[in-house]
């Protein structure tokens, strides 16, 4: 590897830890804003509704335009919106600018999330991208874990000072991938800008049965954990008297294991079992960690078995994401934009599905996110059947 890729690495890990460290620092203040800003409860879930929406609709055009000009540009545009929605969110009290604000929001995050995940697989090879995708999400797993509780400190200050500073990390991660990050043309390992990527898109070419079937797993399996997480909190207080400190403990060991898999396995698990083996196995223990959950009725075996769904989650994301790395090597922005934009629609849908199925039995939610499960199991010896 060499000391450009060594450097780009640094700087896109680095910059996602930023963004997502500033996107959870808003976290704790929402409530608050609904309360002090008089808005409804359909009001707060139609702002974080366009945010998905807007994610979901742009991730496949920003791959697309990515695939064409390059990385770095788009990366740029990504940061630049995403520092304007935050100051944006700041300056107004008005649900339209608000809403426009998370408009902005979700195309920044459309723009940066698949982007950098696109780069990482141009300017490696297969056999070092398992390392350095487990590193973003490692990454992105470091913001989850501290933002909320600096966005909670910070609103002690002003319920608008995590706004100000979440647009401040993004100039900061601006400031530092436009004089650090290196031109696309500098790796040795470098294919985006080749002949193939700049013509039109060829449909048939990028969507093989394999990469079809593929998204479709991805799609299944992001309205099944995101309909496991979605209701989780609720489930746990309802079900097992979980408090905020209950809560509170499970995501902090949630988040050191999932550090300490991302950083430290990841890599030595992909290369034990392949990338698809290991997305199997995890989702045969997360569905084996939920019908622990349905069954106990012991609350240490709750937060036992949560964190195994939880650590099975946090290796089956990169995991999906690296194996979708092989397909179309000229077409890396699609192919992330794509998945972005399918995991946007299972992050939608699955905690509307669970929310409605909890409010009949609080049993439901959980039974059909392992039939889900089931499903995603049982579709990736499917994959492994055409990918032959």
């Amino acid at each position: 590897m060499s000391a450009a890729t060594k450097r780009a690495i640094f700087i896109l890990v680095l910059s996602e830890f930023l963004v997502c460290l500033g996107v959870t620092l808003v976290i704790p203040v929402m409530p608050f804003l609904k309360n002090e800003l008089h808005f409804s409860a359909a009001d707060m879930g139609f702002m974080t509704a366009l945010f998905a929406l807007a994610q979901f609709v742009f991730s496949p055009l920003v791959g697309i335009v990515s695939d064409r000009i390059g990385r770095k540009p788009v990366l740029i545009i990504g940061l630049v919106l995403y520092s304007l929605s935050e100051v944006i969110f700041a300056l107004t009290n008005q649900l339209w600018l608000l809403d426009v604000s998370r408009i902005i929001g979700g195309l920044s995050a459309a723009a940066y999330i698949p982007t950098a995940m696109a780069m990482a697989a141009d300017i490696t090879t297969t056999s070092q991208r398992a390392k350095v995708i487990g590193w973003i999400s490692a990454a992105f797993s470091g913001g989850l874990i501290l933002g909320p509780g600096i966005g909670g400190v910070l609103a002690n200050i002003s319920y608008k000072m995590p706004f100000w500073v979440a647009s401040v990390l993004g100039l900061v991660a601006l400031l530092v991938l436009l004089t650090l990050l290196p031109n696309e043309n500098q790796f040795e390992h470098h294919v985006v800008n080749n002949k193939q990527a700049k013509e039109t898109t060829n449909w048939r070419e990028v969507l093989t049965k394999p990469v079809v079937l593929l998204f479709t797993l991805i799609l299944v399996s992001a309205f099944g954990l995101a309909g496991f997480e979605g209701v989780y909190s609720i489930f746990v207080n309802e079900v097992f008297d979980f408090n905020m400190n209950d809560l509170a403990i499970v995501l902090i060991l949630n988040g050191i294991i999932s550090l300490i898999l991302q950083v430290v396995f990841f890599e030595r698990l992909v290369l034990w079992f392949s990338e698809i083996k290991l997305i199997r196995y995890c989702f045969a223990i997360s569905a084996l960690g939920v019908a622990w959950i349905l069954v106990t009725h012991s609350k240490l075996a709750v937060v036992v078995a949560t964190l195994i769904v939880f650590s099975a989650m946090d290796i089956i994301r990169p995991a999906i994401t690296t194996y979708l790395t092989k397909f179309g090597e000229s077409k890396q922005g699609l192919m992330n934009g794509l998945n972005m934009s399918l995991t946007s629609v299972g992050n939608v849908a699955g905690p509307i599905m669970a929310g409605i199925l909890l409010d009949i039995n609080y049993h439901y939610p959980y039974g059909i996110v392992l039939v889900f499960m089931c499903l995603s199991i049982g579709m990736t010896f499917f994959i492994t059947k055409n990918s032959k």
